[in-house]
């Protein structure tokens, strides 16, 4: 039996309560329950009615077809996933209103407080809430979800989940996959933060969305500067706070400053509500070079930017990490390993992830979710090997995007996860589309995408498909040595959002020992560390001082029968060696300072 029933990393949840650290920190308050922990699950057919007898136990937020959930089998896209558990509102909570919070449920769902409908969300990477109050009871309340997922049968965003596993494509992810929470809120609450900073103006601009009636409310803002004086302002709820941040403290990998943040919401003196957050002044942008060409620059400086590709799997939870640290353990290694960049690919992280990311200095370059179509094998290795192009404005079939509905979905999507993952500092660059995988009208969606978040930069179609927009000429190079004549422009830099994908076989830490898919096979530790080395040093070198702002190695760990990681799946062994490599990265920044 192949390991991928039994592979599991060296951490295990949290008990009885997995991951019970507070799952938004960028707006927390004190009081909040944490609803993760044992619930009962029934897998039906999608008509049927909600079951009266569960089936079983599920432990959330590992999704169904993961080993630690409990359960570990498929969700087909003729079943609905069902769960149930009770809870009882804390005394204390009396008067106030409460939210029920979901971190991620894949795919679409609904949700029952005490059999009467609470609503429901589609779309399975970002959090959404449900204001439960006049539907609970005095004591002891049932919560039940119900959730479908058409993985690959469907059009919607999904990532590289599929029924039928192969090759790049891994496991299906289905139900919930994040904290679930409940958080008692004032009558008049704040609903949400949007954090600009503004590093030449030497301010933050604040736009706080207020619940309920705030006639009448002010919105004070505070924060404590680098030397430790106290700054802060005030405005009338509804209108834009300007906190002036004087000789700012520049957030970068070598010095990931963070400002701690205040936000009160007031009403005639007495205080309605409070939030703990943080920012970060830093700015990305592009700046050209003594040639006019461009490059990424940050805090007006020209940055390089190197890392891994990172997909966010685990063996034994799949998109769930195991715990907090074994979530963390990745940043951490590409932290070590000398990097400043990890693409975060076609998955979105719990929001834990990104504060992390911040606090620690990592810059993230961060894809939306793909869908549609993806190409197929001899359109894949011909874009690869010959740079085939076409055009995503006609024959949108080709892409899945042929109905206007689905393309408004992606389009919703990816606006929700912007405005997510907005106030997070790490985050460079958002990526709509990835090797053509369902792109539909990319410049389009690059200018909107722009338009919504101008503070950062948008690679509009990484690797294949280029067409002409976003900030970036991005390329994904593979089986073939990287192309010597890449360089940046007057309008867009270059980068190399994909390469690498070199290859090791590890017997005993492998999801199936009898499959393995990678772009370069090597024998031995010793091999790959030294043809990794040599790919950096004699061809990725000369492209840094030929211009290019980026490069993405493929991949941080090994994902299923992908065996091109620098760790293996289990996270328990380095299949290279560690020390080389991170004086082989400082090579490469020494490169790029040099130009």
């Amino acid at each position: 039996m192949p390991a991928g029933k039994t592979l599991s990393t060296p951490w295990q949840p949290d008990q009885p309560l997995p991951l019970p650290e507070y799952p938004r920190p960028q707006m927390q308050r004190p009081d909040w329950m944490n609803l993760n922990g044992t619930w009962e699950y029934a897998i039906l057919p999608v008509l049927a009615s909600a079951p009266r007898e569960f089936q079983g136990r599920i432990l959330v937020p590992f999704p169904v077809e993961s080993l630690l959930s409990g359960v570990q089998k498929p969700l087909q896209p003729d079943e609905r996933l069902w769960y149930r558990r009770t809870f009882t509102i804390p005394a204390g909570w009396q008067g106030q209103r409460i939210l029920l919070h979901f971190g991620a449920v894949d795919y679409a769902c609904e949700v029952w407080i005490n059999s009467i409908s609470a609503g429901s969300h589609t779309g399975g990477y970002l959090p959404f809430s449900m204001d439960i109050t006049d539907l609970l009871q005095n004591g002891e309340n049932i919560l039940v979800v119900g959730v479908t997922d058409p993985t690959d049968s469907g059009l919607q965003e999904r990532g590289k989940q599929v029924l039928k596993p192969k090759s790049i494509w891994y496991t299906a992810v289905s139900g919930i996959w994040q904290t679930v929470w409940l958080e008692p809120v004032p009558q008049i609450n704040i609903a949400s933060l949007r954090l600009t900073p503004d590093l030449d103006l030497e301010h933050l601009a604040i736009q706080v969305l207020v619940n309920g009636n705030s006639d009448g409310c002010t919105v004070i803002a505070s924060t404590v500067d680098a030397s430790g004086r106290m700054i802060s302002c005030r405005a009338n709820a509804g209108q834009e706070l300007r906190l002036q941040v004087p000789d700012p403290r520049p957030w970068s990998p070598d010095d990931p400053y963070l400002y701690p943040l205040t936000i009160t919401l007031e009403k005639n003196g007495q205080v309605l509500d409070r939030v703990e957050s943080y920012f970060a002044m830093r700015k990305f942008s592009l700046l050209p070079d003594s040639q006019g060409r461009m490059r990424v620059a940050l805090n007006n400086q020209p940055i390089f930017l190197y890392g891994p590709l990172d997909q966010g799997y685990f063996p034994d939870g799949l998109y769930t990490a195991p715990s907090e640290e074994a979530m963390l353990f990745d940043i951490q290694y590409a932290k070590e390993l000398g990097c400043n960049l990890i693409r975060k690919h076609v998955k979105v992280e719990p929001a834990r992830w990104y504060a992390t990311c911040d606090r620690l200095g990592m810059i993230v370059a961060q894809d939306m979710p793909n869908g549609g179509v993806p190409a197929s094998d001899v359109v894949a290795f011909l874009a690869i090997i010959t740079g085939l192009q076409r055009s995503d404005r006609r024959g949108l079939h080709r892409f899945g995007r042929h109905a206007a509905r689905n393309r408004q979905q992606l389009r919703t999507e990816l606006q929700e996860m912007i405005d997510h993952l907005y106030n997070f500092a790490c985050i460079a660059a958002w990526v709509p589309f990835n090797e053509s995988w369902g792109q539909f009208h990319a410049n389009e969606v690059s200018d909107w995408v722009n338009e919504h978040d101008s503070t950062r930069l948008v690679d509009h179609a990484s690797g294949w498909f280029d067409q002409g927009g976003g900030d970036f000429i991005s390329k994904h190079v593979y089986f073939k040595k990287l192309p010597r004549n890449l360089e940046p422009d007057a309008r867009r830099a270059a980068i190399i959002s994909e390469f690498g994908g070199y290859s090791l076989k590890t017997p005993g830490h492998m999801w199936n020992e009898a499959k393995k898919y990678g772009y370069r096979y090597f024998n031995t530790r010793e091999e790959l560390t030294e043809a990794y080395l040599h790919l950096l040093q004699d061809e990725l070198e000369p492209l840094i001082r030929n211009g290019i702002s980026s490069a993405v190695y493929t991949q941080t760990t090994d994902v299923e029968i992908e065996i091109n990681g620098y760790l293996t799946y289990d996270r328990k062994v380095e299949k290279m060696d560690a020390g080389k490599l991170k004086q082989a990265h400082a090579r490469l920044f020494a490169a790029a300072k040099e130009t």
